[in-house]
């Protein structure tokens, strides 16, 4: 077999010569290999023009003359005190600027990042590390505000030993960029030497970044072109890796009950297409590099659902998430409309320019007419993106579109604090006042799909009935199925009997994201419950649904694992341990591994793990967090406070690190040491009642009885439906009544 691989290889390597020299890096897995994008451009000329034409294949570039749009003509730029300048020398591109350790360095710019409307700087260390600068070129033109350097982060003061400085963990590419901006990517991180030797087989997005291994379709064409030998049995899959034929034999129709479009076939269950333009068009982490396309990207990465941070409580897009989150909240997505049904996927443009790309399906009359927009004669016209797809700007100059197509909703906003399409141009008038002209034009019952924002709201604020609320809306299975995966994991932290039949829903649902959201509930339920509830999705097929099963059910002893189970767990935790690996040069995975490697009994492999996490970030609080906590649960808390002293040392803001702190001291018996850091817990993260929960309770315990209530009723004004701080407001005001009645 081998043989053969190599023969294929060789086959298509000597048909086009002139193949790009990142080849030679090019991996075999099975009988496929990588190709590259002249080889498909041979025969798929129309498609490679478009590809050519779009920013795929200038993600990163050599930095040439030809590929760097910024100025290096001895160009100074000035960022909070620290003055760099760009510049060349023997035909090279360079830049000094601050370096790891604070001080002016010089530096080459290896590669290019990207077009438009900016383009960054890749700069290469010895340890085999690609550093992306924060400092970025404005390629837009002169006249819309570009041609200039600008930095990121224009706000912040970034030190060199923060975490986002440029020569840092957080503007890595090894890790936060190569697998979207090029193609066959390998990351070859070698964690006992700390370095990498990550290697791609086509430097930017090239054709089989979506199509897959090339080899295969190659040798099916060379075959059924060839004279010379006969032909094989015709393959109706032509060799390529996935099809993305959701579009093909349908059509769209309005349907003259509703008025609204509809597809002539139901979607498929996999939308193929949109599981591919997610791995780079998601906000998510690798668990694999064996990434196929055209399957369930759960299989391979974890989606991050809708989280306090990442998205507004109705599902707007907040940080960066890209679209793929969006999407899948959409109504469009449940009609099956697809990426390629207003992009062409070659140029990645819109199919028809402007609102002519919405008209294919909504009707002029109706949707084109000011008795839809209600905004006649405003100029410039409004375009159905302006209300449908509002705009946020990430990287300073980078505007998005917001792709869930939701319909304006100011009354949300009024309820849940969430912006609105209709104040982002009318920023004089609040959301009520929108929410009013709405009413009026389209009437006071407002319906539509994103109807999740209240019980979001709720959940993550601990508002009074968020658990019924939720649990409502992750078993409503006429809700986008990314909104009840993201409802079923909020609802962790009030996992009750009460809830758990919704998680017993979604355990069984056909998406992967619901499954892995309902192991998410399970967290806080005994190990031995969750084991009975969840163990069967250790044989889940989605890699994802296994892996997070593992670590879920981790704590559960061997020998009160059922037999029948022992097998399939062993398997899904050692895919766990291989992901984490996998991301080794991460602390978050090597926390991960830590706290598995402790549930499972493994105290000196957890404390290995979470040590490793510290050196790779000393920042990164919840490393330091998890191993106090084992120096707890093994009677070392002198350890445990040394470890927590110095990660306050260099996070002193991290509110979790002074309440760790706080309840080590506690447990320790130096309550007047704790009561310090659990203030300066709740100080710092007033939006976490737990954290005044535990300071009052200290203060209670401490003697402390007027200072208590202050700190509760300064809580409980914040948080007015959370039980705890009530109860213990209420306990506290009992016993500082006692004296009196005496």
């Amino acid at each position: 077999m081998v043989a053969i691989v190599a023969v294929l290889g060789a086959l298509v390597l000597l048909t086009k010569p002139d193949l790009p020299a990142e080849l030679s890096a090019a991996t075999f897995v099975g009988s496929e290999t990588f190709v590259g994008s002249e080889t498909c451009a041979g025969c798929h000329q129309a498609e490679a023009a478009n590809w050519r034409a779009s920013q795929h294949p200038h993600a990163m570039a050599h930095a040439t003359a030809q590929t760097v749009l910024g100025d290096f003509n001895d160009a100074d730029f000035e960022h909070h005190g620290v003055r760099s300048r760009f510049f060349r020398r023997d035909g090279r591109f360079l830049v000094e600027t601050d370096g790891p350790d604070g001080a002016l360095a010089t530096f080459e710019v290896k590669y290019t990042f990207g077009l438009d409307p900016l383009q960054q700087y890749l700069i290469e260390f010895p340890d085999g590390r690609l550093q992306a600068l924060s400092i970025a070129w404005d390629s837009r033109p002169k006249a819309q505000g570009g041609q200039h350097w600008f930095h990121l982060y224009p706000d912040e003061t970034i030190r060199h030993d923060d975490p986002l400085h440029w020569t840092k963990l957080n503007q890595n590419w090894n890790f936060m960029c190569a697998e979207c901006h090029s193609t066959g990517v390998r990351k070859n991180y070698d964690a006992a030497a700390d370095r990498f030797d990550t290697r791609f087989a086509e430097i930017s997005v090239g054709c089989e970044a979506c199509h897959g291994r090339g080899s295969r379709h190659v040798g099916w064409a060379q075959d059924r072109a060839s004279w010379w030998r006969p032909a094989r049995t015709d393959d109706p899959a032509k060799g390529l890796v996935v099809r993305f034929d959701e579009r093909s034999s349908v059509a769209w129709t309005i349907d003259e009950k509703t008025g609204q479009p509809q597809r002539s076939m139901p979607p498929p269950a996999l939308r193929k297409e949109v599981e591919t333009c997610g791995l780079c068009h998601a906000r998510r982490g690798v668990l694999s590099e064996d990434w196929v396309p055209g399957r369930s990207l759960s299989d391979t990465h974890i989606v991050l659902p809708l989280a306090r941070g990442l998205y507004h409580a109705d599902g707007q897009m907040r940080d960066e998430v890209y679209n793929y989150g969006s999407f899948k909240q959409s109504r469009m997505f449940e009609a099956g409309v697809t990426c390629s049904d207003c992009h062409d996927p070659h140029s990645a443009k819109l199919r028809l320019p402007g609102d002519a790309t919405c008209l294919q399906c909504h009707t002029t009359e109706v949707y084109a007419s000011a008795t839809h927009h209600r905004h006649e004669g405003v100029m410039p016209p409004l375009a159905c993106a302006s209300c449908h797809m509002p705009a946020r700007t990430y990287m300073v100059i980078d505007q998005r579109h917001d792709h869930s197509f939701r319909v304006p909703r100011p009354d949300i906003s009024v309820k849940a604090g969430t912006p609105d399409a209709c104040t982002d141009c009318h920023a004089d008038k609040p959301a009520a006042w929108a929410a009013s002209a709405i009413a009026r034009w389209h009437g006071a019952q407002r319906k539509g799909l994103q109807t999740y924002a209240e019980a979001l709201a709720a959940g993550w604020s601990g508002k009074a009935g968020a658990t019924a609320d939720l649990a409502a809306i992750a078993t409503d299975r006429a809700l986008p199925a990314f909104a009840r995966a993201s409802a079923l994991a909020a609802l962790a932290p009030y996992a009750s009997p009460a809830t758990l039949e919704a998680a017993r829903t979604g355990l069984a649902d056909p998406d992967p994201m619901v499954r892995i959201g309902a192991l998410d509930m399970l967290e806080t339920v005994p190990p031995v419950q969750a084991w009975g509830l969840a163990s069967k999705l250790l044989s889940d097929p989605v890699r994802g649904v296994r892996v997070r099963a593992a670590e879920l059910l981790a704590s559960v002893p061997a020998a009160s694992q059922p037999a029948p189970d022992r097998a399939a767990f062993e398997r899904a935790a050692a895919e766990f341990i291989a992901a984490q690996q996998f991301n080794a040069d991460r602390p978050e995975a090597r926390t991960a591994l830590g706290t598995f490697h402790a549930r499972q009994g493994q105290f000196a492999e957890a404390e290995a793990d979470f040590r490793a996490a510290l050196r790779l970030s000393p920042q990164f609080a919840p490393a330091a967090i998890n191993l106090a906590d084992l120096y707890r649960h093994l009677k070392r808390d002198d350890e445990g406070e040394r470890v927590l002293r110095a990660a306050i040392a260099a996070s002193p803001t991290e509110a979790g690190l002074h309440h760790a702190l706080g309840l080590t001291l506690v447990r320790m018996g130096r309550r007047g040491d704790a009561l310090p850091e659990l203030r300066q817990a709740a100080t710092l993260a007033p939006e976490d009642a737990r954290y005044a929960y535990v300071h009052a309770l200290a203060l209670q315990a401490n003697g402390q009885l007027a200072d208590a209530a202050a700190v509760l009723k300064d809580s409980l004004a914040r948080h007015p439906d959370d039980r705890n701080l009530a109860a213990l407001a209420a306990e506290v005001a009992r016993q500082s009544a006692q004296p009196q009645q005496r």
